[in-house]
């Protein structure tokens, strides 16, 4: 798979106090084999779906320890020019940009709502190998309860055109390079406790988004949301053991009228 496009989610990785945890509950769940954990990177481990590099799990580095999350790394041609752009669009850069081997560079940082994301420029690893095939990443949503504050800073920061749902009773919209949409973005309800702060929620594709629901609660996860049929596909929002958020669609499953959409 050629490097992304710069603003393209590329890879996805979290960290777990309990690694070998979170090893049985994906691979269950989503199917996930596991490489070699590398010693020389904190012990980073990369998920496989059908033998092809899927998400990475990896333990917290002494003081970081805290509730588990995923984090979704945009595609970037240059991290510190990125950083720079975060920074002077009201982000905050969490780790400057660190260089991971011939890998590629990475940086940590936090959009001006509270979202925490990370960039990626590729090296040798150009992040997914599938994507929208059972196990493997498939779409993400910024979950936000300012949504201006992140539309103004997402499309300043990368080379996003948005559109936006026509519906009055939803706020979402969705960032897309050339043709392709690339992400979403949904204004936080008040079904959201007050405690939980913005974040970027990942879906993973299964074949059967039910099964992966019983799966996952039957092994400690907690069901937030779903399971629901859209026209999107059949999805559901879940936490595993460990706190992580995360979501299951099928995408063969689909319900319903595509929405109206417009240029925004």
């Amino acid at each position: 798979m050629a490097v992304q496009p710069e603003g393209t989610p590329c890879w996805a990785d979290a960290m777990f106090s309990d690694v070998e945890g979170a090893k049985r509950f994906y691979g269950d769940v989503l199917g996930w084999t596991f490489g070699e954990s590398s010693s020389e990177y904190g012990n980073y481990t990369q998920a496989y779906a059908d033998g092809k590099a899927v998400a990475a799990v990896v333990p917290p580095m002494p003081g970081q320890e805290g509730q588990s999350q995923w984090c979704l790394y945009l595609a970037s041609p240059d991290a510190a020019a990125t950083a720079r752009r975060i920074g002077e669009c009201g982000g905050e850069v969490l780790l400057e940009p660190m260089r991971v081997g011939d890998f590629g560079t990475m940086c940590l940082a936090r959009e001006p709502s509270g979202a925490v994301f990370g960039v990626w420029q590729a090296g040798t690893h150009e992040g997914f190998e599938a994507t929208a095939t059972p196990g493997a990443y498939c779409w993400a949503e910024v979950f936000t309860r300012e949504p201006e504050q992140a539309d103004a800073f997402l499309a300043s920061v990368f080379p996003y055109r948005m559109k936006e749902i026509e519906d009055d009773a939803v706020d979402f919209r969705m960032f897309g390079i050339g043709e392709d949409t690339v992400l979403g973005r949904m204004r936080m309800t008040e079904d959201f406790p007050p405690e939980v702060p913005s974040y970027i929620n990942v879906y993973f594709a299964v074949d059967d988004c039910d099964a992966a629901v019983a799966r996952a609660v039957e092994l400690g996860g907690i069901l937030r949301f779903g399971p629901m049929s859209s026209p999107f596909g059949r999805f559901a929002a879940l936490s595993d053991p460990q706190g992580a958020d995360f979501s299951v669609i099928d995408i063969t499953t689909t319900e319903g009228r595509m929405p109206a959409i417009r240029d925004v």
